[in-house]
């Protein structure tokens, strides 16, 4: 658990920084999408094969299916967010955009049969507080109708990647990972390839920004996100997940010299806190979920 924690965390924190990696990028937005994905999910199969594992995903077929639905739901949902940040900017589009994580708590119970805490509820309000306060001034200027839509998108994406991962138990580890970069990619390159062709003109100073976003924070921080949200409760991936958004808050004040008002310090902390006290009042989320059995041991 505490190994699933730190991956999770990990790539948090490289999910982040792709606002930084990827402001060195002049391609467009779908085009950057594209490469990310591509080179993730190389890097991924050349240590799979590296490691000498076998594919068990086609004696999964229905965890396989589940993979599918997952990792075109995480292609769409990017897509839909970096339209988002062109139409109504990165602030707002980051708020809307996570909303996913309630969508995924709110089904939860339903879902995946999991207890609804009030400490849970607690903290999720108070991570929510926290992400109004941080985008605030973005929602006083509001936005056009299309970019709410595609970050309302987005968010609903977010939440069909997550739920349906989950439901993959038995694709785990770096074949989970993987398999649902790779599936991404398909989406994201049929899309762009009815949109524009796949002719992309990059300046040989976008090459050093896109292979660090496509290996380390595409490929490496998909194998830690998606090789650990399996092994914790859903209602830790929802809540903890705000801490990405936390921390491209404060990438940009480091990296990019961007002003942080005193009311989005305090959404940031309300964020990390309320993301600490949901998921570790009274060790609830160090209990393994009931109902599924995998290597004899109950989560």
């Amino acid at each position: 658990m505490k190994n699933a924690y730190f991956k999770y965390l990990s790539a948090l924190l490289l999910f982040g920084s792709n606002g930084i990696v990827a402001s060195f990028i002049s391609l467009d937005s779908y085009e950057i999408v594209l490469l990310r994905t591509l080179i993730g999910s190389l890097l991924l199969l050349v240590v799979f094969l590296f490691q000498k594992n076998r594919f068990t995903c086609l004696k999964q077929k229905k965890a396989l299916l589940f993979l599918l639905i997952s990792g075109m739901a995480m292609g769409a949902s990017w897509m839909f967010l970096y339209e988002a940040y062109h139409q109504i900017g990165v602030s707002f589009a980051s708020l809307a955009y996570y909303c996913g994580p309630v969508i995924v708590m709110v089904l939860s119970p339903v879902v995946f049969n999991e207890k609804f805490a009030w400490p849970k509820l607690a903290g999720f309000l108070c991570v929510l507080a926290g992400i109004v306060l941080v985008n605030g001034q973005a929602m006083q200027a509001g936005g056009r109708s299309l970019g709410l839509i595609c970050g309302a998108l987005s968010a609903f994406m977010y939440a069909v990647m997550v739920i349906f991962n989950k439901k993959a138990t038995r694709i785990t580890g770096l074949e989970n990972a993987l398999l649902q970069l790779s599936f991404g990619f398909l989406i994201v390159a049929v899309f762009v390839g009815i949109k524009q062709g796949f002719v992309i003109h990059a300046a040989s100073s976008d090459w050093i920004p896109i292979l660090i976003l496509g290996f380390i924070n595409t490929g490496i921080g998909c194998y830690f996100y998606f090789s650990s949200i399996g092994s914790l409760p859903v209602h830790t991936v929802a809540i903890c997940g705000y801490l990405e958004p936390l921390s491209a808050v404060i990438f940009s004040a480091i990296f990019l010299q961007e002003r942080l008002l005193t009311i989005q310090i305090l959404g940031a902390v309300m964020i990390l806190g309320g993301a600490i006290f949901g998921a570790n009042y009274k060790n609830i989320d160090m209990e393994l979920t009931p109902g599924i059995t995998i290597k004899g041991k109950r989560r």
